[in-house]
């Protein structure tokens, strides 16, 4: 299925039952939501869906359970998260086997590469497989940058196509437009820098907080993307302080507490994560009952794609 690398992609948890095997009913709960608020594409395998504990015989069956759910309506990206280059190509090969449709990518793990070698990571993979790949840039985490000097080079790989922008720096996103023009499609992956990388020209957003309130996600995406920029603020000034749960080290056990709230998610992790305890817990639960309690009612934002697609 061809990806477009635009509009609200959820980076999704991924679900567990109380015997730690994936919990694919509850699972699929979350997706339909997703679908029906009108995301753009589903994400597996990244931070929030816990992808290091995750065996390869799990990620198989999230991509093939999720590719079913989907049923073609929008593409299924899976992330690459290895420590070796092989480790890598056999993940782009077997996510193409399994039926996904595009690749998010990070730089190799526990290995501070220079750029040089960061280069010729994605190049690699690139040159070993169709799909299409996202470069998840995100030095302030992963202690790797890829500049745009980096991106020049990368780009002479025709599948090589979008970035998971997630430097912190805004004005980037103008860097990359003014050398790359649309060649190189920008997704925000900070969400709580999300309306002000659309409003700088961001083609879209690999959200979190879209896992417990997937339309309030894509109505601000989709409110921005036509002009309606008031609307689009209110909405994203409401959900501020829930956004911000994303940011913070303990954002998968965040978001899924959130999850249960908005009821299309559980709060169960994979150990050594756990859920979150005493004081911790209940200030995110005052967060999230406060944003619940004040949720705004929303325009009918899904009427507004064909008219935000051609800004």
């Amino acid at each position: 299925m061809n990806v477009k690398w635009e509009g609200v992609m959820p980076a999704v948890t991924t679900k567990f039952k109380g015997d730690d095997t994936l919990d694919l009913d509850s699972f699929g709960i979350n997706i339909k939501a997703q679908l029906e608020a009108g995301v753009n594409g589903i994400i597996l395998g990244g931070t929030l869906g816990e992808a290091s504990t995750l065996s390869d015989d799990e990620k198989k069956m999230l991509i093939e359970e999720t590719v079913r759910l989907v049923n073609y309506r929008v593409p299924v990206i899976i992330n690459i998260a290895e420590q070796t280059t092989k480790g890598a190509i056999l993940a782009a090969k077997n996510a193409q086997a399994y039926g996904a449709s595009g690749l998010m990518m990070l730089p190799p793990m526990r290995y501070k590469a220079t750029d040089f070698e960061t280069m010729t990571y994605f190049k690699e993979v690139a040159n070993s497989t169709e799909l299409p790949i996202m470069v998840y840039n995100n030095p302030v985490d992963y202690n790797i940058e890829v500049t745009l000097d980096m991106f020049e080079e990368l780009l002479k790989n025709p599948n090589i196509q979008a970035v998971k922008e997630s430097t912190r720096d805004i004005s980037n996103i103008t860097r990359i437009k003014n050398r790359f023009g649309n060649r190189l499609k920008i997704l925000c992956g900070v969400d709580t820098l999300a309306l002000e990388s659309i409003l700088m020209g961001a083609d879209g957003w690999v959200a979190g907080l879209v896992d417990a309130f997937p339309a309030e996600t894509v109505a601000i995406f989709e409110l921005a993307k036509a002009g309606r920029i008031k609307e689009a603020l209110t909405i994203y000034r409401w959900f501020l302080p829930l956004l911000e749960l994303d940011i913070n080290p303990q954002l998968v056990q965040n978001i899924k507490l959130a999850e249960v709230a908005t009821g299309i998610g559980t709060e169960r992790v994979r150990a050594p994560r756990l859920p979150l305890q005493g004081e911790e817990r209940e200030h995110v639960l005052n967060i999230i009952q406060e944003g619940i309690r004040t949720r705004p009612v929303l325009p009918n934002y899904k009427s507004l794609r064909n008219t935000s697609s051609s800004n």
